[in-house]
């Protein structure tokens, strides 16, 4: 059985201690897509949906769950965010989302990319669930990480 690197001797689970490392200026950018009918395409476009304007919640709740990232995932550490920046987009076959997130830490910020566009997909999918049964969330993935010195 293989061991977990993050077991302790005593066999308690620790986050990884990132003390040693220096404040660096990191960021990541995540995308993410749903499939959507035609016809819930064109909800969206005319903002028929019943629970309201969907790009601008999923917006508004991808920026939200990146945010509480620390608190979804365990062992991930509360980073000191300083931009979440998520735009949600109508194409042929349904919704992109683009996050950004910034921080200044020890540890990076893909985590918290990703979960945006995670929470923002799932936002979506919530509210368009009345009207469309075939919705698909896919193709989430981390574009890009960054880390510079300050």
């Amino acid at each position: 059985m293989k061991k977990l690197t993050h077991v302790s001797a005593d066999g308690k689970v620790n986050m990884v201690d990132v003390s040693h490392k220096p404040d660096q200026l990191r960021t990541a950018k995540a995308c993410g897509h749903i499939n959507l009918s035609a016809e819930t395409i064109k909800l969206i476009e005319e903002n028929k949906i019943k629970k309201g304007d969907v790009l601008t919640f999923a917006e508004i709740a991808g920026i939200q769950g990146g945010k509480k990232t620390s608190e979804l995932i365990p062992l991930c550490h509360p980073l000191r965010i300083t931009k979440i920046d998520l735009k949600a987009s109508l194409d042929k076959t349904g919704v992109i989302i683009n996050s950004e997130a910034r921080c200044i830490g020890q540890t990076g910020i893909e985590m918290e990319a990703l979960t945006a566009v995670s929470v923002g997909l799932l936002t979506i999918y919530d509210m368009c669930k009345a009207v469309d049964k075939a919705m698909e969330i896919g193709e989430i993935k981390l574009i890009k990480k960054t880390k510079s010195d300050l």
